[in-house]
């Protein structure tokens, strides 16, 4: 299957989609993402800086949505992101997120999550951040994620994406690692930057 996906994948104008049916049928050793039917790979591993990154965000997010109705999940889950009421095993798009908060329980299920995901964090990789900054923003732009971060460790930076009236992203507001950030979907919580890139 490793063969034949990675084929598909450099010669999607001539192969047929994958759907979240073939996935489930892929080996455990990889991950995978499927975006409009078409796999990638998220091999390699993270590194250590991205696990570091990844564990404060998760640390200070749970901290503040402990007994609250919102859950905040790490990689891997499963957000599948249907275009319609089809079935699970025909949705084109399964994404992995380094980060998901999701506030409405009824897209919480034994798989993961159906539909968009409140908040998604993606923290930045030399192999990754294309798809990261592009296709995987305009994908979350398209289903309505209404906040979506991006953690470049490199330059320690973080560049937050909301959606605005018309549907759309506006410009990114920008941060550095000596701030603070406030999350838009809560009155009252705060990231600090400076612990979650002093690692």
């Amino acid at each position: 299957m490793k063969f034949k996906v990675q084929e598909t994948k450099l010669e999607a104008a001539t192969k047929e989609k994958y759907t979240y049916g073939d996935y489930l049928t892929w080996l455990d050793e990889e991950r995978w993402e499927l975006i409009d039917g078409l796999p990638y790979n998220l091999t390699p591993s993270p590194s250590r800086a991205h696990q570091d990154i990844s564990r404060e965000l998760m640390l200070q997010l749970a901290n503040y949505l402990e007994n609250k109705k919102c859950k905040v999940y790490a990689a891997p889950v499963d957000v599948r992101l249907p275009k319609g009421d089809e079935e699970d095993e025909r949705i084109e798009t399964v994404v992995q997120p380094d980060l998901v908060v999701v506030c409405d329980e009824n897209k919480l299920d034994e798989r993961g999550c159906k539909g968009a995901p409140d908040l998604v964090i993606e923290i930045l990789s030399p192999y990754t951040a294309g798809k990261d900054m592009k296709i995987k923003r305009d994908l979350y732009e398209r289903v309505g994620v209404e906040e979506y971060w991006l953690v470049d460790p490199t330059y320690k930076t973080l560049q937050v994406y909301k959606i605005g009236n018309d549907g759309k992203y506006g410009p990114p507001q920008v941060y550095t690692n000596e701030e603070e950030v406030k999350v838009g979907l809560f009155t009252d919580l705060v990231v600090d930057l400076i612990r979650v890139f002093e690692g």
